[in-house]
């Protein structure tokens, strides 16, 4: 993960228990509701089967099946509900998902509050020469920029007191403060959707305070979809996809007559029990690979 997180366990008014991430200094990460499993997953895509009728294995390669093949309905019956604490420019990338339902702190309605994220160590960094919405190399002058951020932050707090105390409204003297200040939501989307916004947000070319978020949300998520997750990193998150030409190089180039010749292989080491146990693959998974590896008749 890109920041030192913490997880924690909280107890709301109700007496429940729920998992929590500390992200940066003042924000975090709280998994306060879930809507199914992974099994529910499985029973929306089979329809007749009740709970406790199918097999963990059989479960794994259903759903495997159904990420590995884009079927996302039955990943749309579950749902996942977060509190977050997040700096207001986070809170513009998390609320560009329009599938997620949201609600957030009010600043009409009540006093902004005084907290502002003030990047630490390595994440003051130049601005890219390579990519221009991305940093570079470490700035060497990290007090000094600190300084500024400070400085910007007590005089803009000081403004928006000064402007409640001349009794302007608070939907209008909420203006003169910056987008550090923190901001509070209630977060709330379907499985897949979630999957979607993991994909982009924890991505290595997203900012990186939306990407410490994205990284705690999953975690938390993880424990309660195991399956789910693992068929998410196998074929979404840690997948690559090859273009048409590509594809052709890879067959011609690099795969050449191993999937002709491939039944004959007597090798201990390489025939498809082995290598579905190494690789994790199930008896579809080595059918369809070899299928992706042939090399197509004109």
């Amino acid at each position: 993960m890109g920041s030192e997180q913490l997880e924690t366990i909280f107890v709301d008014e109700s007496g429940d228990h729920h998992q929590m991430i500390e992200v940066h200094e003042l924000g975090f990460v709280k998994l306060i509701d879930t809507m199914g499993d992974d099994e529910e997953v499985e029973n929306a895509a089979r329809i007749s089967y009740g709970k406790g009728t199918r097999k963990v294995s059989q479960t794994r390669n259903l759903i495997r099946y159904l990420m590995r093949h884009k079927h996302t309905s039955p990943f749309e019956m579950c749902e996942v509900k977060f509190h977050l604490k997040l700096p207001i420019f986070v809170m513009r990338q998390l609320v560009r998902h329009r599938t997620a339902n949201l609600n957030e702190y009010s600043g009409r309605y009540s006093e902004m509050s005084n907290e502002f994220y003030l990047p630490q160590g390595d994440y003051l960094q130049k601005q890219s020469k390579t990519n221009n919405q991305g940093r570079g190399e470490d700035h060497p002058r990290k007090g000094a920029l600190q300084f500024e951020f400070n400085r910007i932050y007590d005089n803009a707090m000081m403004a928006y007191q000064n402007l409640l105390e001349e009794d302007l409204a608070k939907e209008i003297s909420r203006a003169v403060l910056p987008v550090a200040n923190y901001t509070e939501c209630i977060w709330k989307v379907d499985l897949h959707n979630f999957f979607h916004f993991v994909r982009l947000r924890s991505d290595s070319h997203a900012q990186r305070e939306i990407r410490d978020y994205s990284d705690a949300m999953y975690e938390l998520v993880k424990p309660k979809f195991p399956i789910c997750c693992e068929a998410f990193e196998d074929y979404v998150r840690d997948s690559v996809t090859f273009s048409a030409s590509e594809m052709e190089f890879i067959r011609d180039c690099v795969v050449g007559d191993l999937i002709e010749e491939w039944a004959r292989y007597t090798d201990e080491e390489f025939n498809d029990e082995v290598l579905q146990g190494k690789y994790n693959l199930s008896k579809r998974e080595m059918h369809e690979l070899k299928t992706k590896l042939s090399k197509k008749e004109n």
